[in-house]
C-alpha cells in the first residue's frame, strides 16, 4: 500500500505551522495482533463437503507482532465484509512473533501445531475479493484488511501477505 502525506505550511506573523495528514485508509489499530495472510481461494475445486472437501485450507493467519507480551485470542472475533463470524472460544495462547492459522473445516485446535479450526465446513473467504476484520474481546478494532484477487493476488497462488 502505497501511503502519501499531504503537508501544509503556512506563515503567519513569524510563525511556521506545519501539518501532516495521513488518508483515512492507512489507519492503524493499537494491538499487538495482526493478519499476517490469507489463504483465500483454497487449492482445488472448491468443495464444502465436509468429509471429502477442502475448506481446511482456506485459512488466515494472525500473528502476534510484540516483542515482549503474551496475548489469550479467547474472545477475539474474525469476520468478513458478509457478517460471518469466528469468535475463539477458548485460551489459545500466541508467545511474542507467534502466530496461528485459522483454518476452515474440522479438527482438533493443537498451541504446538498452531492451529484452531472453525468447526464450519462453508467458505468464508470470497475468491474475487472480500475484507478481513479482527476484534478484540472489548469489539475494538485490532487489524482490517480488504483484498481484490486483481489487485492483491499477483502470482496468482490464492495466499496474499499483509504483514510481513
Amino acid at each position: 500500500m502505497r501511503i502519501r502525506f499531504a503537508l501544509a505550511a503556512a506563515v503567519t506573523a513569524g510563525t511556521l505551522a506545519v501539518v501532516v495528514a495521513a488518508p483515512a485508509q492507512a489507519t492503524e489499530y493499537s494491538s499487538a495482533l495482526k493478519i499476517k495472510g490469507v489463504q483465500y481461494d483454497a487449492p482445488g475445486r472448491d468443495s464444502n463437503n465436509c468429509r471429502t472437501g477442502n475448506t481446511r485450507d482456506e485459512y488466515v493467519t494472525i500473528k502476534n507482532y510484540s516483542r515482549s507480551t503474551t496475548v489469550n485470542l479467547k474472545g477475539y472475533v474474525v469476520k468478513d465484509a458478509a457478517g460471518n463470524r469466528f469468535t475463539f472460544p477458548s485460551n489459545h495462547y500466541l508467545e511474542p512473533g507467534d502466530y496461528v492459522k485459522l483454518r476452515g473445516g474440522h479438527g482438533t485446535d493443537s498451541d504446538a501445531g498452531n492451529v484452531v479450526y472453525r468447526q464450519n465446513c462453508n467458505f468464508i473467504w470470497n475468491n474475487d475479493k472480500d475484507t478481513i476484520y479482527l476484534y478484540k474481546p472489548s469489539g475494538a478494532h485490532a487489524d482490517t484488511h480488504a483484498y481484490t484477487k486483481s489487485r492483491d493476488d499477483r502470482d496468482g497462488n490464492g495466499y496474499i501477505t499483509f504483514h510481513g
